[in-house]
């Protein structure tokens, strides 16, 4: 087995308040997605990239998400720093996150520093731009990684339920963070201090809620510290090539239980896919194509208006993601109730007495939620308004919720039964206590035995394996709708027909190709609820 010392610990006087500091580098990370892919593409494109160029860039999401997340698994489950495991990698990743950022807004002032030209400056700042913005990315899935090893890491089984779902709602308020000052003028605001543009003062606020979040997670955990690795001819493998070897026999020899979870995971992000990426131009397409007067869509105020719907069904979306994240887990079953039994006041203990019959498990949750997303976007074909559209994409944000949750709390769980002998409860671990100063992981029986590898020793790399089979569905998603848009939209868009360019016009009595993708998505979904019914049955 292998060996450690001391015992993983979280500050604050509160079990709600160390939830939020365990996971409260998830504000900075889903803060900075946002930025990135709401102004990024505009800001590549005013560089002077082509759309096709741009889309080719945008490969580095699902590339570095499926090479780091794993290779960085794998590097931080055998990291023997005696600041942790995850800590120094989530310090070091987010230092190049924020320099990457810095880099990527003041990109045209950097080059120009060194060359004065414009027009020969242009390619260097192209490729400074696209370097910073592939850094971002890997060095962000990077802190991902160590962010969700550290919950697994510090929590026993019974509490990784209600750690996934505070990520979840640390992610919830970054993202409302983000479209809130997404939509204010900042420059207005700041004048000039932070920047000349809102791409500008975006990048350097990521990089302040980067660097803080992470900076906070980081004083608030205390780690254990692996003092020598388990020898296991399963998960390691000699040689340079070490790292990729054992990734590879590790994805060969996943548990059923751990197997089927990725299966869910995957029809679900083929579903998910096209709705992340599309939604909001689905929803300004409909508006465009259902909403705005025939007379009317070649002025550019339409077209304005077109963006506006867009942002606002995004917003809509945001909002209930956010409400979701922090109601929904108050009405599902959570494991720790098996073990632990809050006493409410006794005027409304006959009420929470009938809830807690009623609630359903986070499984079943799951399994809910593939079919409320599955039945929403089947209806995607069939709206003829764009009220009607945002209303689909902000049911939507119920199911996202769960999407985001469910998987990390069953992967935690089994990750934690792979090392405490499979008793499923964090083994020799008692429940957290809710008064004491910290969340402690010490044992029922004095004295406590020698630390021992039983939470988390390899939730690194099954984490990144977990994102492969987040990623994969990605290029297929991307494969999917470049080939549905070939079939059906050949060319620009018919809805973005003007008389200035006669030849994009195109009958818009037929199907729209966005709405195509999600229907097919929908159905895929239902792959997905398969997959997660058959998970209960799973011994």
């Amino acid at each position: 087995m292998s060996s450690w010392a001391g015992h993983p610990a979280v500050k604050g006087s509160s079990e709600t308040v160390r939830m939020m500091l365990l996971t409260f580098s998830s504000v900075g990370m889903t803060f900075t997605w946002g930025v990135e892919m709401t102004y990024c593409t505009p800001y590549l494109l005013s560089l002077g990239l082509s759309k096709g160029q741009t889309s080719l860039v945008w490969i580095a999401g699902p590339l570095s998400g499926l090479i780091v997340q794993p290779v960085i698994g794998v590097i931080s489950d055998q990291s023997k720093s005696r600041w942790g495991r995850r800590r120094p990698i989530i310090a070091a990743a987010t230092a190049v996150v924020v320099c990457s950022l810095l880099t990527l807004g003041f990109t045209r002032e950097i080059v120009g520093f060194f060359i004065e030209d414009r027009r020969t400056a242009k390619v260097p700042t192209i490729a400074l731009a696209v370097l910073a913005l592939y850094a971002t990315d890997f060095a962000i899935n990077a802190v991902m990684s160590c962010s969700r090893s550290l919950v697994v890491d510090t929590l026993p089984a019974q509490k990784q339920q209600a750690g996934a779902a505070w990520a979840s709602r640390m992610s919830s308020l970054g993202n409302v963070a983000g479209y809130a000052l997404g939509a204010v003028d900042l420059v207005k605001v700041f004048g000039t201090t932070l920047g000349d543009t809102q791409f500008k003062q975006l990048t350097v606020i990521a990089a302040l809620a980067m660097s803080t979040s992470s900076a906070i997670t980081c004083w608030a955990v205390t780690e254990r510290v692996l003092l020598s690795v388990k020898q296991d001819s399963r998960h390691q493998a000699e040689g340079h090539f070490n790292v990729f070897k054992q990734i590879w026999s590790t994805l060969l020899t996943l548990p059923p239980r751990i197997q089927a979870i990725c299966w869910a995971v995957f029809w679900s992000w083929i579903g998910w896919f096209p709705f992340l990426i599309y939604s909001s131009t689905w929803v300004s397409e409909t508006y465009f194509r259902y909403d705005v007067p025939e007379d009317a869509k070649d002025s550019g105020d339409a077209l304005g208006s077109m963006g506006r719907i867009g942002s606002m069904a995004l917003t809509v979306y945001s909002i209930v993601t956010f409400l979701s994240a922090w109601i929904l887990p108050l009405f599902i079953k959570s494991p720790e109730e098996e073990t632990f039994t809050h006493r409410p006041p006794a005027s409304i203990a006959p009420w929470i007495k009938k809830l807690n019959k009623i609630k359903p498990d986070l499984l079943t949750a799951w399994f809910c939620s593939h079919l409320i997303y599955s039945a929403a976007m089947s209806l995607a074909p069939f709206a003829a308004s764009f009220r009607f559209a945002t209303v689909l994409v902000a049911i939507c944000g119920l199911p996202w919720t769960i999407a985001m949750w469910a998987p990390t709390t069953f992967l935690g769980v089994e990750v934690n039964k792979l090392g405490s002998n499979g008793d499923g409860m964090g083994g020799s671990y008692r429940r957290l206590s809710v008064g004491s100063s910290n969340i402690e992981m010490t044992p029922r029986d004095a004295p406590p035995p020698p630390p021992s590898g039983n939470t988390g020793e390899l939730s690194g790399v099954y984490f990144g394996i977990l994102n492969i089979y987040t990623t994969l569905p990605q290029f297929i998603g991307t494969f999917m709708s470049t080939v549905i848009f070939a079939l059906l939209e050949p060319g620009k868009s018919p809805e973005l027909a003007t008389d200035a360019h006669p030849s994009e016009h195109s009958d818009t009595s037929g199907p729209n190709a966005i709405s195509v993708c999600l229907f097919v998505g929908a159905l895929s979904t239902l792959c997905a609820a398969y997959a997660t019914r058959k998970l209960r049955y799973i011994p």
